[in-house]
């Protein structure tokens, strides 16, 4: 890889981290580019160069989030070889995102991201089902060490996953943090895992 790709895709992700962390306190009604560009230490035409419009730099903000929860299953399949351990560090990991980026439920679950955009929906549709494939595959590989039941189905208990974030999430985000995410999610992994492993 060129150096100059290399710098582009560096200067691409910082856009895009500048954009979410803009979306956490003001929404995407809010968002512009002069805003992106003074964050990031640039002019707006420095912005242009990368993402010629905010719906694009929308786009990169989409991208960076399922890069992120995808990255988290890799980088927590490294760290543990226990299939239970690896979904409960991945929750852990999930809900801290969440809790750093208050933009995320909002950008996820939000008509204003979709609307007019059916191609950014289709993305996001694709980031939640690749997210829900890597779970799923910690699962069948549960499976196979006998860590998890083999009755189950993978894609199904990875749904039911994701389920144990996604309302906390919500009520976090809508409680002004009044809701415990944190307490949630230890209380949630305890019901759920006791369901992977009883028969």
């Amino acid at each position: 890889m060129s150096l100059d790709k290399l710098n582009t895709e560096i200067r691409q992700e910082q856009i895009a981290q500048a954009a979410l962390s803009l979306l956490n306190n003001h929404g995407i009604k809010k968002l512009s580019i002069i805003n992106v560009a003074r964050r990031v230490g640039l002019v707006p035409s420095g912005i242009y160069r990368h993402f010629p419009s905010k719906e694009q730099i929308i786009d990169a903000v989409v991208d960076l989030i399922f890069s992120r929860l995808v990255n988290n299953v890799t980088e927590i399949c490294k760290e543990t070889q226990d299939p239970l351990d690896q979904l409960r560090k991945l929750l852990v990991r999930h809900v801290e995102m969440i809790r750093e980026n208050h933009a995320i439920p909002r950008i996820i679950f939000s008509e204003e991201v979709y609307d007019g955009s059916p191609q950014r929906k289709a993305r996001i549709y694709e980031g939640v089902a690749m997210y829900l494939k890597k779970i799923a595959e910690i699962i069948k590989e549960g499976q196979l060490k006998k860590y998890i039941r083999k009755d189950l189905d993978a894609d199904s208990v990875s749904v039911m996953f994701l389920g144990m974030i996604q309302p906390a999430a919500i009520l976090w985000h809508i409680s002004d943090e009044q809701f415990d995410i944190n307490k949630h999610a230890e209380k949630a992994w305890i019901l759920f895992k006791e369901s992977l492993v009883k028969i």
